[in-house]
Parts: C-alpha cells; structure tokens; sequence
C-alpha cells in the first residue's frame, strides 16, 4: 500500500504530465473495488485472474510454491514505465520493498527530464559566475521511510567556463558532490550526466567536461528509525 498511496497522493502530477497510471493485481475485481474505495485510490487497478498478464511479463513470484495459498500468483513488486506505442522504456524492480522509487522518478523517466519544483527545500551559491543550487527533490519535501529522494546539484556554466569530471592531471580538481547527515541517512552514488570531451591544445591532452546546465542526482533514503525521529521532532 506503501508505494500505492504514494501514487495516488502524486497523481495530480501524473494527470498534469499526460500520464497514466495503471495497476495490475491478481485479486478479484471486488476485492480491487473495495480497497478503491476504502484508499481512494484514483486510478485503475486491473484485475489479472489466474496473473496471466503476470507472468507474460516475467514477473511472477516464483518464490512462492503453488501451495502457498492464497498468495500464489503475486508478482514482484515494480514498475514499468510504457510508452503510446506499448514499448516498455524503463522498468523499475527495487532488490528490497526498503527501496522504492519516488512517483517523480517515474514522471521524470517517462519525459526523459529532471523537473523540479520552485516549492522544495533548496540553498543556493556561486562565486558570480558560476550559479550553484542544491534541492531536496521528490514528495514536496517530504521524507518517508523507504521511499527514495534525491539531493540535486545544479550548476549553471556560463559560456566558455567548465567544470571538469574524473580523472584529472594533477593540479586540477574533479567535480564531486557529497551528501551527509544523521545516523538512518542512505546516500547512494551520484548520477552524472554525460560529460564531453574537452583537447587542450597546449598540453594535448584531452579532458571530460561538463558545460552549460549541469544536473548531478544524489539518491538517498532514510530507514524508519531516521524518518520516525523526524516526525518525533515534527510533533514537538
């Protein structure tokens, strides 16, 4: 329900996007209708009797045997992102339910951008010439438990100015981004975009550079203990 609800608070998102959503579930469609109900769930949740649609798409759960009933015919847990022509462009299948992606990724995926709201939590920098932001990004600034965020560093370049990517000549100083924080913080390895080669003609050597708009996506999460002592100090 975890992942679901998360869907349906951000489905305003998913509307204004031009994208919907969809759910397939082995249960029956009165059992689908109750929970609709009872969770006011706004979109389709599909019923896959007998999860045909299941296990065409590779999915079953073949660690539960036939005998487990009733939960034999579930599948594991994910997310496929679909394009107007019915090609799946991206799929999204965590290794632990502790890991869930946020409905921005998947809005993001779909458009192939990294959209970001003037309301999240953000500071800015620079020295003048090169502008520097760093934003919470997903769930409006919100952080639960298991669910992944990010940490957005955008730099924005002005003509002719570059930062450089690893590895550098000695004298030089790559561009890292670094997220730390209180005990039950997660932090993954930084999403770089792609970098371009940059020939010093001086030298010969040839360096990778970023110019321009420069988004670097620091994914991160927090366990329960971390998430629960920040609604502790919310309460307060």
């Amino acid at each position: 329900m975890t992942q679901l609800g998360e869907l349906r608070d951000a489905h305003d998102k998913f509307t204004a996007a031009g994208i919907k959503l969809y759910a397939v579930s082995y249960d029956d469609a009165a059992a689908l209708q109750a929970f609709v109900e009872a969770n006011n769930i706004p979109f389709p949740l599909l019923s896959d009797l007998g999860s045909k649609v299941i296990r065409n798409y590779g999915i079953l759960n073949t660690l539960v045997q036939e005998d487990e009933i009733p939960f034999h015919g579930i599948p594991f847990p994910g997310t496929y992102i679909v394009d107007e022509q019915g090609i799946i462009t991206e799929k999204f299948f965590p290794r632990h339910l502790a890991n869930r992606e946020s409905p921005e990724t998947f809005i993001e995926s779909a458009l192939g951008e990294l959209l970001m709201g003037e309301d999240e939590p953000s500071a800015s920098g620079g020295d003048g010439a090169i502008s520097i932001t760093a934003r919470f990004h997903g769930g409006d600034g919100t952080f639960k438990s298991g669910v992944l965020r990010s940490v957005v560093v955008r730099f924005e370049l002005p003509e002719g100015m570059h930062i450089y990517g690893a590895p550098v000549p000695e004298g030089m100083i790559p561009t890292t981004v670094t997220v730390t924080g209180p005990e039950g913080l997660v932090v993954r390895e930084p999403k770089l975009p792609p970098t371009e080669p940059l020939l010093l003609t001086e030298t010969g050597q040839e360096l990778q550079v970023w110019s321009g708009r420069v988004d670097i996506v620091v994914p991160l999460w927090g366990n329960s203990h971390l998430v629960h002592g920040f609604e502790d100090i919310a309460g307060k």
